[in-house]
């Protein structure tokens, strides 16, 4: 386990060294690769370390340089794709674990969690769906709390096209007007690394408005 962490790691601080190797190794099927990885990355509950917005970033960059052959906005239609259908799958699969889940056979999933679970995402479940997004680890795992809650497709589905064009098309897009530029080509690593901050200032932000709601009122001081 500690070694695929490494790898993980290792991936997302050379996406330019092994997305350039896959492009060279491979050439066209590099679309196949990078639309199964982000399937999988938004798709697959239990793999939520493969990189995201670095690998998008990076793919972007590649896009930009007439010598690798991907085409920016084909690029961008497979990804958007990949990633809507990811969090689809990722929904469809936690809707049916939950309906089993929440029977009563399990002691600690009691069925009262569920419907918390559920009025939340019919409240805020659009937001967060589409905030999840952008913050990794947390992108996995929404559309399947989303399914295990019952939230309603359609309102589902609308959220997660909004979040996977918008997705998808800002980090590929920065890539390509941004990711050659030469300090940033001289300092990737540290690039990706601010990518992958910037990618939890949503939750951060959240999180803070979320205890300051939490937090009760101080009461008035007493007149003198």
């Amino acid at each position: 386990m500690i070694q695929f962490i490494l790898t993980v790691i290792d991936w997302f601080l050379h996406l330019d060294r092994y997305l350039g190797q896959i492009i060279n190794d491979f050439g066209f099927w590099t679309y196949g690769i990078l639309f199964v990885v982000i399937f999988i990355e938004t798709g697959v509950v239990i793999m939520p370390f493969l990189p995201g917005d670095s690998l998008l970033f990076a793919a972007g960059a590649f896009a930009a340089i007439d010598s690798s052959g991907l085409n920016i906005f084909l690029l961008y239609g497979l990804m958007a794709i990949a990633a809507i259908i990811g969090d689809t799958t990722n929904y469809w699969i936690g809707r049916k674990i939950g309906a089993k889940a929440f029977t009563g056979e399990v002691k600690w999933l009691k069925k009262e969690y569920f419907d918390r679970a559920h009025a939340f995402y019919e409240k805020h479940g659009g937001k967060t769906i589409f905030l999840a997004r952008f913050v990794p680890i947390i992108r996995t795992f929404a559309p399947f709390v989303a399914g295990v809650a019952q939230m309603r497709y359609g309102y589902f589905l609308s959220y997660n096209l909004i979040g996977g064009v918008v997705w998808t098309g800002l980090f590929l897009f920065a890539g390509y007007f941004f990711g050659n530029l030469s300090f940033v080509e001289e300092n990737f690593s540290l690039v990706i690394l601010a990518i992958i901050f910037v990618s939890l200032i949503p939750v951060v932000i959240e999180g803070i408005k979320g205890r300051k709601k939490k937090e009760p009122a101080q009461p008035a001081a007493p007149e003198q």
